[in-house]
């Protein structure tokens, strides 16, 4: 199957492609320096929540529709398997997700040969109300990080977290607020994480020119953090309208004074200036995608 990209940034340093990441995997060949992936949760099945004051659905889409425990596990099975025939051989994975499917996902990592390395509690500084006030407000996320092989090392910019964190050891408890008004400027994914997360998972885990793999983009917060940072991004979404959300986003970034904004409102990326701009090696720009 010829692969062709729904849209290829004008340096080739962010290349999505649009359709299903089960069947596209398998088409090419490529190693990714990192992997991020949100999954589906499973957990549209008619519930509601608090938003700006509101009563709302919180039903994403189809694509979030409820699954039975051993459907999640095949599932996850499936989509981890392809990508850790995509991660180098000292490559790591970072999988986000609630209780609804985390420990799926832990299962099928351990099955397949994977290394945990944390479990990364993300705790949302300003939470959704509970409304039905018959239980504790749901205020966190999870996010494993795994290595590809128990034995082959990995890179973690110890001295980078170290100095974010006060110069104090960065625990993986990371207490961070969701989604800010100025990241809807093109829309808004149901689902969508925060740069801020995002941009420290990168900066922890990946070299300046590095590649990264987002198998489920939705809206390509990946991407954006990955490219403001000087890291290349391949991103694979199914959802045509998200494909295009994450296009605009993209092309906003090209205006250099909305680039030094978003990169300034970053707490981490301010802390790491020293990395800005950088990218791959000259004699590494041959190493692109093929497609």
């Amino acid at each position: 199957m010829k692969i062709f990209s729904y849209y290829k940034s004008p340096n080739h340093d962010f290349t999505l492609l649009h359709g299903d990441t089960l069947k596209l995997l398998p088409e090419f060949n490529f190693k990714f320096d990192m992997i991020f992936a949100d999954p589906p949760y499973f957990l549209s099945n008619g519930g509601i929540s608090m938003q700006s004051g509101k009563v709302v659905c919180v039903d994403k889409g189809d694509w979030d529709k409820s699954k039975s425990p051993e459907e999640v596990m095949e599932f996850n099975r499936q989509w981890i398997s392809l990508c850790r025939e995509k991660l180098s051989v000292d490559g790591t994975i970072w999988i986000s997700g609630t209780y609804h499917n985390i420990f799926s996902v832990a299962t099928c990592l351990t099955e397949l040969g994977f290394k945990i390395l944390n479990v990364i509690t993300w705790q949302k500084s300003n939470p959704p109300r509970n409304i039905s006030c018959r239980y504790f407000t749901f205020s966190t996320e999870f996010i494993i990080w795994a290595r590809k092989h128990p034995k082959v090392p990995h890179y973690f910019n110890y001295e980078l977290m170290r100095h974010i964190n006060g110069d104090t050891q960065m625990t993986d408890v990371w207490k961070m607020p969701a989604i800010a008004r100025w990241e809807k400027s093109c829309g808004k994914h149901p689902t969508q994480k925060p740069l801020g997360l995002l941009s420290r998972i990168i900066l922890a885990s990946t070299k300046p020119g590095a590649w990264i793999l987002d198998p489920f983009a939705g809206s390509s917060t990946t991407g954006i953090a990955a490219n403001l940072i000087g890291r290349r991004f391949l991103g694979i979404e199914k959802e045509e309208e998200f494909v295009e959300m994450s296009k605009k986003r993209r092309m906003e970034i090209e205006n250099i004074n909305v680039f030094d904004l978003y990169r300034s409102k970053i707490k981490d990326i301010d802390a790491s200036t020293d990395m800005f701009g950088q990218m791959a090696h000259e004699d590494d720009l041959f190493n692109d995608l093929p497609f």
